[in-house]
């Protein structure tokens, strides 16, 4: 299959590691189903994707709504018959605090997002990518019991513990599942939780993209 006819959807496209996800598979001929809340910076990727010659579908969408999600993967079935690539980097970073200061409705939003719509999002994209013997791509941060990250860090961690299962699951019936470690990088997460940082000491989004897409396309 060429990378024309290839179609990759990401979750949380706006900005960060999935918008250079999706600049740079556009580049290489596949089309972006690009999904994020912020239909500003979606236009913005759109616009960029379109300079270089690729092509997109936006998704102006929030993953913690259900039903809209239904919606979509069926367009996604009516339309490509399925996916080659879901790279799911939408997050939800609570802001720091001691464990015992952690605030409610914050770590209630942390594990929704990060949790049970992961959940729920493998249970609408799993028969999409199987369909076209595609590829899921989550992205670890190992932060689980690190002071401060309690919200951030243990939502984080039962995400990946959801996505390993998934993976030893599917390991010989598909869909293929990757868990990469992206280096860190400038992303406004990162800046929330270290703000002040140089951030020209750390990874470019594009450069860690071409990176972790190079080991399993």
């Amino acid at each position: 299959m060429s990378d024309a006819s290839k179609i990759a959807l990401i979750t949380g496209a706006s900005r960060g590691l999935g918008a250079a996800m999706a600049e740079l598979l556009a580049a290489r001929g596949w089309h972006i189903i690009a999904v994020a809340r912020t239909v500003g910076a979606l236009e913005e990727l759109d616009d960029r994707i379109r300079k270089a010659g690729g092509s997109a579908t936006l998704a102006p969408l929030d993953v913690g709504q259900a039903e809209p999600m239904v919606k979509l993967a069926e367009a996604v079935a009516s339309r490509w018959g399925g996916l080659d690539l879901w790279a799911h980097t939408a997050i939800h970073a609570a802001p720091l605090a001691p464990a015992g200061h952690v605030d409610a409705k914050d770590f209630q939003k942390s594990v929704d997002l990060n949790v049970v719509v992961s959940r729920g999002l493998i249970t609408l994209f799993e028969p999409l990518l199987r369909a076209r013997q595609g590829t899921a791509l989550f992205f670890d941060d190992a932060r689980a019991g690190q002071k401060f990250f309690g919200s951030y860090g243990a939502t984080k961690a039962a995400q990946i513990a959801l996505a390993r299962s998934w993976q030893a699951e599917t390991e010989n019936v598909g869909p293929h599942v990757v868990i990469a470690e992206p280096a860190p990088m400038p992303t406004a997460t990162r800046a929330r939780f270290f703000p002040g940082e140089d951030r020209a000491r750390l990874a470019p989004c594009k450069a860690e993209a071409e990176r972790i897409l190079s080991g399993i396309l």
